[in-house]
């Protein structure tokens, strides 16, 4: 069974820093989507930042958060992070970590739990 696992999220006030952890278990991925995707409270879920990998890796950002986060993957740990620099209040809402595994199909989809960020100005 695939678990995503997020850690990392708190409280920080605007301009400080946080490091967002997604671990992946129960299988291997070859070809993915793997990424982070944030909801505000009365606002729909919208895309952060995702990492394609098909024995290469390509990047995307969302333009709210470009030059802000950085997206990385450590293979090894099978684990995605999310470092959020000069975070501002609007960047307050649950993040989840998404895994899409391309290889099996669009129906395997899986989501983490969440974790709080609250940014304070």
């Amino acid at each position: 069974q695939v678990q995503l696992v997020e850690s990392g999220g708190g409280l920080v006030q605007a301009g400080g820093s946080l490091r967002l952890s997604c671990a992946a278990s129960g299988r291997t991925f070859s070809i993915y989507r793997i990424g982070w995707f944030r909801q505000a409270p009365g606002k729909q879920r919208e895309f952060v930042a995702r990492i394609t990998w098909s024995g290469g890796s390509s990047l995307d950002y969302a333009d709210s958060v470009k030059g802000r986060f950085t997206i990385s993957r450590d293979s090894a740990k099978n684990t995605v992070y999310l470092q959020m620099n000069s975070l501002k209040p609007e960047d307050t809402a649950v993040y989840y970590c998404k895994l899409d595994d391309i290889l099996q199909g669009p129906a395997y989809v899986y989501w983490g739990q969440g974790t709080q960020v609250t940014v304070s100005s």
